[in-house]
């Protein structure tokens, strides 16, 4: 049969052929798995080509033995991580490892096998851990991804499980230690957690959780306005903002939300992010309401002082056109509800 110009039937059928190719090298190099002397090859080969490989994930699972060859690859450095002799040849072939069982983890049809039999909790050494050395950075940051492949779709029994190992004790920490990227994927997953309400409440349930929250959280925002970060700050405004839908926690922000938030600190690390910004003007509105919004927008505290000063004589219409000759229309949501 003539292969058609732009893709006929001989080009479906070289299609269909490749991908037979791909899959037949993809069981074979799970197949590898199971052989110790070539198991190392077979981990960095099917980590690296994971995107690839159509229907790893369901492979990885249900091929007899593979995933106890992982779990056997993870409990075996446990030795090494106290006191710290991780290596980082065997930092990469665990890393490799977690790799596949993020796979497994970010699959519809393996997630809830995943999780229902505990995997993540063999992770959890890898998280707590505090060594910020580069072996045991990659092994944080890998065992993060796993977590955050399992967040990353909205799913309360995922957020149930979780809560119920205490992942957010061993998220704190390594939200503010490591690299950004591990820090970024460290607030992601506490972000995702409390988008749920069952993890909107478990964070609010006491003041002890919800300061040691807030807490670490006020610790990232200082360090950040020395060393910014747009994608690490809008994950700590979205968990701030979505705390402040529990009414204490908003209460609680009046007084302890950190007042560089309220300024202009961060008015050039959001300049290119129009959702951060939305989300902070949002945020302002809902814990000191609508006149903080100014400041959100970028004008100084005094500034915005003395015009608040200004209105009370002239009267809020008046105070209305002040606050357009110095601020866009789109940055002052809500003073129509300005009551003087």
């Amino acid at each position: 049969m003539k292969r058609g110009a732009f893709g006929g039937p001989g080009s479906s059928s070289s299609s269909t052929t490749n991908k037979d190719q791909k899959m037949q090298l993809a069981e074979q190099l799970v197949l590898d798995l199971s052989n110790p002397d070539v198991r190392e090859n077979a981990l960095r080969e099917l980590s690296k080509k994971r995107e690839l490989f159509q229907g790893l994930a369901p492979l990885l699972w249900n091929s007899f033995g593979t995933i106890a060859v992982l779990l056997q690859e993870i409990v075996s450095i446990y030795p090494v991580l106290s006191p710290p002799n991780l290596t980082a040849v065997q930092s990469n072939r665990v890393c490799n490892a977690l790799a596949l069982l993020q796979c497994v983890a970010s699959h519809p049809n393996t997630r809830m096998l995943f999780l229902n039999a505990n995997i993540p909790q063999y992770l959890y050494p890898f998280i707590k851990n505090t060594n910020e050395s580069k072996p045991f950075e990659y092994l944080r940051l890998t065992s993060l991804g796993v977590i955050g492949a399992l967040v990353k779709v909205d799913d309360t029994e995922v957020v149930s499980f979780l809560l119920s190992t205490e992942i957010v004790p061993m998220c704190l920490p390594a939200m503010e230690i490591g690299s950004v990227l591990s820090k970024t994927v460290a607030t992601f997953i506490l972000q995702k957690i409390l988008i749920d309400d069952v993890g909107l409440d478990y964070m609010c349930t006491t003041a002890d959780r919800f300061f040691a929250v807030g807490k670490v959280l006020a610790n990232m925002v200082v360090a950040l306005s020395e060393r910014p970060s747009p994608r690490l700050l809008k994950h700590i405004i979205g968990c701030y903002l979505r705390l402040a839908d529990h009414s204490r926690a908003c209460n609680a922000f009046r007084t302890c939300l950190p007042d560089i938030l309220r300024d202009t600190t961060f008015s050039s690390c959001l300049r290119e992010d129009p959702t951060s910004r939305k989300w902070l003007q949002q945020l302002l509105i809902k814990v000191d309401g609508p006149r903080v919004e100014l400041q959100a927008a970028g004008m100084a505290p005094d500034d915005f002082k003395r015009l608040l000063d200004e209105a009370h004589g002239l009267g809020l219409l008046v105070f209305l056109d002040i606050v357009h000759s110095y601020s866009a229309a789109d940055e002052i949501i809500g003073l129509s509800l300005f009551d003087g």
